[in-house]
């Protein structure tokens, strides 16, 4: 984009140059308006119609923030360990939640595991060998960026595992986890969903700030035409590795804010940690998080 081009200009340029998100089933989203205005396509089936304003974003997180620190140095004092699996869609929200839980903590007792794809070691080694590696030790929460679950979706949709090392998995997975808490690792699962068109508007953001480009792949674009395909793996998933040790808790993230208040407010209304003001941590928002199993769409 020229410094002297605006948006609207800029984004009518590229149409008149074919510009396109991808994909074949689902034609590219409008991003403006005859006015000016971005299309509002967070509004498509959501609860809400207005978005969260950003003051009471900007309050409710600080405040959040605050308890997740007490709730660090309890961890700590404790000798706890936690695990959180951020999961969804591409372009869902993952990342920019995952700051916010970041944002304030110790880094000596707080990680980001986002892993590459395997290597040709790593392809040969059983399938949870590289994350197993990086799990916390007293002390210290671990939050994967995509985790194991990679072999239920994507590996799934694509095609990347057999159905033999699917099912291994989809058996194993649940073990794993049990075993896990029975070693005092609490896992907290969660997945951040995103309905179709506002997915596609995102890529088309991403393809159009050069800034944001990076965080779209030809993996990302290929997926656009596999909506159903990974909307059936994802239910799969849930019904066989939503258990009472290590549950799938849903997001609803077309409204990013409300998504990062929620999840940060539904894992701390876990635990009774010292310190814990139950003014800013309690139950979240029903209609923004739920349970997996109990989840239709997305």
């Amino acid at each position: 984009m020229t410094q002297k081009m605006g948006l609207r200009e800029f984004i009518d340029d590229l149409q008149a140059k074919g510009y396109t998100v991808g994909g074949s089933k689902q034609e590219d989203p409008v991003l403006l308006m005859p006015d000016g205005k971005a299309v509002e396509t967070w509004k498509e089936g959501y609860p809400y119609d207005e978005l969260m304003p950003r003051e009471e974003y900007d309050e409710e997180k600080y405040r959040l923030q605050v308890e997740l620190l007490k709730f660090q140095y309890w961890a700590q004092d404790e000798r706890r360990k936690f695990v959180v699996l951020f999961e969804g869609r591409d372009a869902a929200g993952k990342g920019g939640t995952i700051k916010r839980f970041t944002e304030h903590l110790n880094p000596r007792g707080a990680r980001v595991v986002a892993l590459n794809k395997p290597t040709d070691r790593e392809a040969g080694q059983w399938h949870f060998q590289r994350y197993v590696q990086h799990l916390p030790t007293d002390g210290e929460i671990v939050l994967f960026d995509r985790s194991w679950y990679n072999r239920a979706g994507v590996e799934r949709v694509m095609g990347f595992c057999s159905d033999e090392e699917y099912e291994v998995f989809m058996d194993q997975a649940p073990k794993l986890e049990r075993l896990l808490s029975e070693s005092g690792v609490h896992v907290t699962k969660l997945w951040f969903s995103v309905t179709q068109q506002e997915q596609r508007t995102r890529f088309a953001i991403r393809q159009l700030d050069p800034v944001r480009r990076w965080k779209l792949s030809p993996m990302d674009l290929e997926s656009l035409d596999k909506w159903e395909a990974y909307t059936a793996a994802k239910e799969e998933m849930f019904e066989r590795t939503d258990t009472k040790h290590a549950r799938w808790t849903t997001v609803r993230s077309n409204d990013k804010k409300r998504a990062r208040v929620n999840a940060l407010r539904f894992f701390l209304d876990q635990f009774d940690y010292e310190g814990k003001d139950t003014g800013v941590v309690h139950a979240p928002d029903k209609k923004i998080v739920g349970r997996g199993k109990k989840t239709v769409g997305d």
